[in-house]
């Protein structure tokens, strides 16, 4: 049949009112969907710019909230009314870091401004807790809250002009996500970058933490303290995932799959291991620097060779021998004839608690078959140690005098505050119970406590 024919055809099939109905019905269909759709694009979108409108708003009033109770730290005369306003100050800079982190801005951009509200959080923390032990506050405490209270200002002013930007139209959430597209408005684009270019301008004197204590700067960094060197490409971190693992082990090697989304972007492989059938080995290892993240794979161990005590010996050799000397075992727990060990760093007789790195060894044959290291590139550096002010007979005299000492050592711990401190850390027992027990160096105040859980698979703490 010819072309010609066929168009005969099709124009007899189409004054045929049936066919003609099933068309138009079709068209009805298509046209229908796309109504439906373009209106759930706008519902979608609607949400999202209330959603951050919402967070906005709230970061507004945190903020103002902020600057509302700095001014009156300034002025307060009593520790308890000083507590009690820098406590505010804290939980309201806290929530303020929480709506900042909601807008569909890149953080570069607000990464002084997210570092202020962090600072300010950290540091009205720090002296609350000197209110709360009935310390009066130091002219250089009230000059730095001063300081803090003057920026806050600027924040709040800038934070008010974008927010009568927002009301008028100006500033738009939704070309606000599409920052660096071509999708961009100029129009919009050069507003918002303005703005916040604007925002950011007015830290320009605000260098870093203006508290010179235990919040140092290297705590709000974003920077990776132990991820070094340079960035490396997939061929690269494959030939150091072979090494690690040991060439004559690689039966075959997956291309790598890159994790972006991520604050430590990794090539991530597969490998089949050679002489394990079923065994399925993952390593991760870093763009920057080509470090192994994390190295992980099972096989059946039916028998336990290997003591806890061969098994740390293992394990501080093999970290030795991969780059990490001076590590030092603490907790570990042991199930199906694997044993998890945790390693921290020690540095001249000091336990670097945040220097943290997790080993799984075999009890059969003392394989290592697992290991992470994100604690420990997160924080690893040489750290400048403080003098110890407070003795460790001056610490273990504040202690529960029922407390039966079995081990005291020097070590550095982090904080839930992003912080590190210098403590005594005293193991013990009362009742039964075992304890540790972490006395500040420099105040002597009780940081933590922690109970120790022995049973019969490992050692924990909570």
């Amino acid at each position: 049949m010819g072309i010609v024919s066929k168009l005969k055809d099709w124009k007899n099939r189409l004054q045929d009112r049936h066919m003609l109905s099933i068309i138009v019905v079709l068209f009805a269909i298509i046209i229908a969907m796309g109504v439906w759709i373009y209106q759930k694009q706008v519902e979608y979108r609607q949400a999202s710019e209330n959603q951050y409108n919402m967070a906005f708003f709230e970061l507004v009033d945190y903020v103002q909230n902020v600057e509302t109770y700095l001014a009156k730290s300034i002025i307060s005369s009593t520790p308890e009314h000083g507590a009690e306003t820098l406590t505010n100050v804290w939980r309201e800079a806290n929530l303020a870091q929480v709506y900042l982190s909601r807008l569909p801005i890149d953080s570069v951009e607000l990464e002084k401004t997210a570092k202020f509200l962090n600072q300010v959080s950290d540091y009205s923390y720090s002296l609350s807790r000197k209110n709360i032990y009935n310390e009066n506050l130091t002219q250089e405490d009230l000059d730095n809250l001063k300081n803090l209270h003057d920026y806050s200002v600027e924040l709040e002013n800038t934070l008010n002009q974008l927010s009568s930007d927002m009301n008028e139209g100006r500033i738009s959430w939704d070309e606000l996500t599409k920052k660096g597209t071509p999708a961009f408005a100029q129009e919009v684009s050069n507003i918002s970058k303005d703005s916040f270019s604007n925002l950011e301008e007015n830290f320009h004197e605000y260098s870093g933490l203006i508290y010179d204590g235990a919040f140092s700067e290297h705590m709000t960094s974003v920077t990776k303290k132990g991820l070094t060197g340079d960035n490396i490409d997939e061929e690269k971190a494959k030939e150091i995932a072979k090494k690690f693992i040991g060439e004559d082990k690689v039966q075959e090697i997956s291309q790598a799959t890159k994790s972006e989304n991520t604050d430590m972007v990794t090539y991530d492989f597969n490998i089949k291991v050679n002489d394990e059938k079923d065994a399925n080995l993952v390593i991760s290892i870093s763009e920057k620097g080509g470090h192994v993240v994390f190295m992980n794979y099972n096989r059946n161990i039916e028998s336990e060779n290997i003591s806890q005590e061969k098994a740390d010996e293992i394990g501080k050799e093999f970290l030795n021998s991969h780059g990490f000397p001076n590590m030092k075992e603490t907790y570990y727990l042991k199930e199906d004839g694997i044993v998890t060990i945790n390693y921290a760093y020690e540095q001249d007789g000091v336990v670097v608690y945040p220097d943290l790195i997790k080993l799984k060894v075999a009890l059969d044959n003392g394989e290592v078959m697992g290991i992470e290291t994100t604690g420990y590139l997160n924080s690893h550096e040489e750290r400048d140690i403080p003098d110890v002010k407070i003795s460790k007979a001056q610490a273990k005299s504040s202690l529960n005098k029922k407390l039966e000492i079995s081990s005291e050592n020097l070590a550095i711990i982090p904080t839930e505050w992003k912080t590190e401190v210098l403590c005594w850390e005293f193991k013990g027992k009362v009742n039964d119970t075992d304890f540790l027990v972490y006395i500040n160096a420099q105040t002597g105040k009780e940081e933590d406590i922690l109970v120790i859980v022995n049973t019969p698979n490992g050692t924990l703490t909570h």
